[in-house]
């Protein structure tokens, strides 16, 4: 890809995301070198699925979402969820977004990421030339907290081993760790979401990286950058770059 192209590709991601500006501060143009290491990448904890061999990823997804039912296995239940929020996309997706937990119109609406933070999602799948349709989206808690708050960890420890579930029905290339409760429960540390980004994990046959919430990016637009960063990486890793 030659350099206007290039710069092309900058601007409509940049434009896609609502940027009107550019500042002239030379750390914006300091890129930190990429960086991949071995960290822990175990599936342990994830419950094997009885002859998935045999199975599509769309059989065995909806076998998982049985077995959640109408979920009373944690306080959520009880604290004002509407309903369960399991995942959309299509089950043989190469690319998979892991988020936090459901939000206001997410619980109303049965479907990951729908808010204005979803709007955004979407705008960063277009930004690597896929649709929303062509991946698969899910959080690590199915219940949205009460007030939108932090999960507790006996929430996490509850939910994630659906989670765990979905990823090897889906077999993705690449998991996207979106924020910092999604990327410490896959890779299971307590290290800032900020040290977290910039690297590439192995996650079981996947690689995972993790990035910025679309919420945050709302709060803080500057940081749009890094996210396009993490996502150049992502889509070389699905062109096998």
């Amino acid at each position: 890809m030659d350099l206007h192209d290039q710069l092309a590709e900058h601007v409509t991601f940049f434009g896609e995301l609502g940027v009107t500006g550019v500042s002239r501060d030379r750390r914006w143009r300091e890129r930190a070198p990429d960086m991949s290491n071995g960290a822990p990448s175990s599936l342990a904890g994830a419950a094997a699925v009885a002859d998935a061999s045999d199975r599509s990823a769309a059989d065995i997804l909806a076998q998982i979402r049985a077995d959640i039912g109408d979920c009373t296995r944690c306080k959520l239940c009880n604290l004002g969820r509407t309903q369960i929020v399991f995942g959309v996309g299509n089950p043989d997706a190469d690319l998979m977004f892991v988020g936090e937990a459901p939000g206001g119109d997410e619980d109303i609406q049965g479907i990951p990421f729908v808010g204005r933070a979803g709007q955004l999602l979407t705008k960063i799948i277009e930004s690597i030339r896929l649709k929303r349709e062509d991946v698969y989206i899910a959080n690590v808690i199915k219940c949205r907290p009460p007030g939108n708050r932090n999960p507790d960890p006996d929430e996490v420890a509850t939910c994630e081993p659906f989670l765990m579930r979905q990823i090897d029905a889906i077999k993705p290339k690449v998991i996207v760790a979106l924020g910092k409760f999604a990327a410490q429960a896959l890779l299971k540390t307590q290290d800032p979401i900020s040290k977290l980004r910039g690297r590439i994990y192995r996650y079981g046959d996947a690689q995972l990286i993790a990035t910025f919430h679309p919420a945050f990016l709302l709060r803080s637009p500057e940081r749009k950058r890094d996210v396009w960063e993490d996502m150049k990486r992502v889509r070389a890793i699905l062109r096998g770059e």
